[in-house]
């Protein structure tokens, strides 16, 4: 595309956001711009209205009010089942259908988004391999991506994180009590669409992942600045907070749709494999990434006192002359905390970790020889990769 051709996409994009955020009108918007460009300058006017006819009049504020189409990306991604993800968004949405401007507004900006669906796309692809009724999978693909939502909602009331992806918290804009209730009306919501799937062994399921979540973080939590942690807590953390999520997308997505058992232990098996091997790589990127990449500073997770892998294997190589000890233990912790970022960062630690990811990779690229070939197979099998190589 070229910058001539560009322009109108960008200036109609700003206003789209601007419009979306603040809910009004895209047409107000432009208009307003209009307006200024009056104040300052004839030739503003005129490029602008030239603009405003060569812009599509469908913006993001439009588009929120209808099932979007999936974005190339996801297609890619996740095959046979992106087209219906959509529908996954539009029940998220209407959560937000409340009387109450102020929880409209809250509900909204926590599920409007961002991140990959993947766990709900897990739970479609599942589905595949029965008989794919979207009437049961998309409430429980639904479920599991608000469940998900709904803890870092707490999270980020627990971190006390500004920023998440780039953008504001909820605990940054609405405070943390507000946050705390908004997240438990998230987890009544996920109950609620897991119990419309009518599966006593799905609704089960979720009970006692959400349980495994809960001890999950509350592991974590406990353990902040404390540097004894060894790399078996931390997997068993990890699949507390992380993987067991996955898992239940994979198994509740075959058993839905009346899938063979045979099918059942191997999803599974793949889910939870898949999602350590996602929180492993999410903890390298913690250090790999940049900040905007990231939309959180490097170093974050340390930097809030919480030991992850490539953290725990750089203390073990340096237990004499440890700075996230000395940090610890509050002696220049700032200081000591970005030295040890700084090192962590120049050492082989990170490629030790990366083992570790490929190694739960591989265990989920074994439970799927165990599948029928198929796109939902080969999908599959693709996000496993995709969980290897990604940047953010």
């Amino acid at each position: 595309m070229t910058a001539t051709a560009a322009t109108p996409v960008l200036v109609g994009g700003v206003c789209g956001r601007f419009a979306a955020r603040h809910h009004v009108s895209p047409r107000l918007v432009r208009a307003a711009a209009v307006l200024l460009a009056v104040g300052s300058a004839g030739l503003g006017i005129l490029l602008y209205v030239a603009l405003w006819l060569v812009t599509p009049a469908t913006t993001a504020y439009a588009a929120s009010e209808a099932v979007a189409s999936p974005p190339s990306s996801a297609r890619s991604l996740y095959g046979p089942v992106a087209q219906d993800l959509p529908r996954v968004d539009e029940m998220l949405r209407s959560i937000a259908q409340v009387e109450h401007d102020w929880l409209r507004r809250m509900l909204e900006h926590s599920v409007a988004g961002g991140g990959k669906r993947m766990r709900p796309a897990i739970a479609l692809l599942a589905g595949r391999l029965g008989d794919y009724d979207l009437d049961k999978l998309v409430p429980l693909a639904s479920s599991v991506e608000l469940l998900h939502t709904a803890t870092l909602v707490h999270d980020d009331v627990i971190d006390a994180a500004p920023e998440r992806r780039g953008q504001p918290t909820a605990a940054a804009l609405f405070n943390n009590a507000s946050s705390v209730m908004l997240g438990d009306l998230m987890f009544a919501h996920a109950a609620e669409f897991v119990a419309r799937t009518g599966n006593i062994r799905v609704i089960r399921n979720f009970a006692a992942t959400l349980g495994v979540m809960a001890q999950g973080e509350l592991k974590q939590d406990m353990a902040a600045y404390e540097y004894s942690e060894d790399v078996q807590r931390y997997l068993d953390r990890i699949y507390g907070k992380t993987a067991s999520l996955f898992a239940t997308a994979a198994e509740n997505g075959a058993i839905v749709t009346g899938a063979a058992e045979e099918y059942v232990d191997p999803m599974r098996r793949y889910g939870e494999a898949l999602g350590m091997a996602f929180q492993v790589v999410d903890d390298i990127l913690d250090f790999t990434g940049t900040a905007a990449e990231m939309g959180k500073p490097v170093g974050s997770d340390l930097l809030s006192g919480t030991l992850t892998l490539p953290t725990i294997l750089y203390m073990q190589r340096s237990p004499d002359d440890n700075p996230v000890q000395k940090a610890f233990d509050g002696v220049r912790r700032r200081a000591n905390l970005q030295r040890a970022i700084e090192e962590i960062r120049a050492s082989d630690v990170l490629e030790e970790s990366m083992a570790t990811a490929r190694h739960f990779a591989s265990l989920a690229t074994s439970a799927l020889e165990e599948l029928p070939p198929g796109d939902p197979k080969d999908s599959l099998a693709g996000l496993v990769d995709y969980v290897l190589e990604r940047r953010t």
